[in-house]
């Protein structure tokens, strides 16, 4: 008794493809085209991995915006609001970099933003304790920017530098019982 393949038929026409052996080629290709039918080109990609490159075809690059300064609200409300989260930004950094108690942030964020700092922390103490941290160079606030999607809400971003790295975060916040206060973070 012969067993046969599953994918073998009896057709002399068909034959079973096996994976090449080691020297041989890297990969093989089996047209899945049922007989009588017309076989169409197919476009020949460079393969890697498990994913199709085609590199014989550049598509044409996407459109460019074009940038433009929006001039800040210059109010004294809106300063209050970015001078304010200057302060928190620089607060928020310093936490994470062991010169401040996260305590301090307790007052000025929710409760779902303090627990991920509270989070933060801890990481960031298990890899490096603080005396070590404390030796490198701290952040700097170098710019915030305000939008103020409504009177009692506004998103941030700030660009924190430290040392030749920069970085991001973004902020959401809200005044609620007569302060600003973080609902959101974002570190990047």
């Amino acid at each position: 008794m012969t067993a046969t393949h599953p994918l073998a038929h009896s057709t002399a026409a068909t034959a079973v493809r096996r994976p090449p052996a080691l020297g041989e080629h890297l990969a093989t290709v089996t047209q899945l085209v049922p007989p009588g039918e017309r076989r169409e080109p197919v476009p020949v990609a460079s393969v890697q991995g498990t994913l199709a490159l085609d590199l014989g075809v550049v598509p044409p690059s996407p459109r460019t915006p074009d940038l433009q300064v929006v001039p800040g609200n210059g109010s004294a409300e809106h300063l209050e609001v970015q001078a304010w989260a200057a302060r928190f930004a620089q607060a928020t950094v310093e936490v994470l970099g062991g010169d401040r108690p996260l305590a301090q942030l307790l007052r000025w964020t929710s409760a779902r933003v303090y627990a991920d700092l509270e989070r933060r922390v801890r990481i960031l103490g298990r890899a490096a304790p603080a005396p070590q941290r404390r030796r490198t160079v701290r952040p700097q606030v170098r710019s915030v920017h305000v939008f103020r999607p409504g009177p009692d809400s506004a998103e941030v971003s700030v660009h924190v530098r430290h040392g030749h790295r920069s970085r991001a975060l973004a902020a959401r916040l809200e005044r609620r019982e007569g302060r600003w206060r973080c609902v959101a973070l974002q570190l990047g």
